[in-house]
């Protein structure tokens, strides 16, 4: 029987890659979006892709979701990419709480409400894969960042304690920390910022969306049992440690 896997933010930038390639791989892909209603039209005719219309950061929501995604697909879920996030930049001196709870709320906050949603079925089934996409900022920090890279490095020690939890039933978690990726949010920043950011890569490009695609792939594989717990870099080599 095909896998059904669900795709948080995948109708836009990485999140859409990584739809299409599961998709190609032959899984039974929805993708999951927040509030760009012809954005996500255009992605499922482009793509055959259906998609459904939650807010990650509300329990409830996510719930009635998930329901509507196995009831929609015929299925349960098998694969989740934790992939939804936001951002709200600033310097914590000029930061308000709630730009600081909306990036915490749905960057982080997702992942617990749609991982504690599906977690009981796969550990009933034996089998289950999950990846979180953290950042490179939640590994390095970035200035103006502190809530998105507080919310991405807990993606990385939330990712560690799942899959210890996870591994003797068969259900492998594992975290993808991507660098910066030529999506339209990085293409949003001022050219010269870009400049310096990209001089800083030492493959000397941005990322592609296709290259956190691949890795998504690789690590939901029914044969990729034995890796787990991991938080894999795709950066370019920006940051190595």
């Amino acid at each position: 029987m095909t896998k059904i896997a669900v795709v948080t933010g995948g109708t836009r930038g990485i999140g859409a890659a990584i739809a299409m390639a599961l998709k190609t791989e032959g899984y039974n892909v929805a993708a999951n979006y927040a509030g760009n209603d012809e954005r996500a039209k255009e992605f499922s005719e482009k793509s055959g892709i259906p998609t459904f219309k939650f807010d990650v950061s509300d329990y409830a929501a996510c719930e009635a979701g998930l329901a509507q995604i196995e009831k929609d697909l015929g299925g349960n879920v098998e694969i989740l990419v934790n992939n939804a996030g936001i951002t709200r930049d600033g310097t914590l001196h000029r930061m308000d709480q709630a730009s600081w709870q909306a990036v915490v709320d749905t960057n982080l906050g997702s992942c617990f409400n749609m991982s504690r949603l599906v977690i009981d079925g796969m550990r009933e089934r034996s089998f289950g894969r999950i990846v979180n996409v953290g950042s490179i900022n939640g590994q390095a920090g970035q200035y103006g960042q502190v809530n998105y890279a507080a919310a991405k490095s807990g993606i990385h020690g939330f990712t560690k304690a799942l899959a210890q939890e996870g591994a003797g039933k068969g259900i492998t978690v594992n975290a993808i920390a991507p660098g910066y990726v030529d999506t339209d949010m990085v293409r949003a920043v001022p050219e010269n910022v870009l400049e310096k950011i990209i001089k800083g890569i030492p493959v000397g490009r941005l990322g592609r969306a296709e290259d956190i695609a691949r890795t998504v792939v690789f690590l939901v594989a029914d044969d990729a049992s034995f890796i787990t717990g991991s938080t894999i870099s795709v950066n370019g080599g920006q940051h190595m440690y």
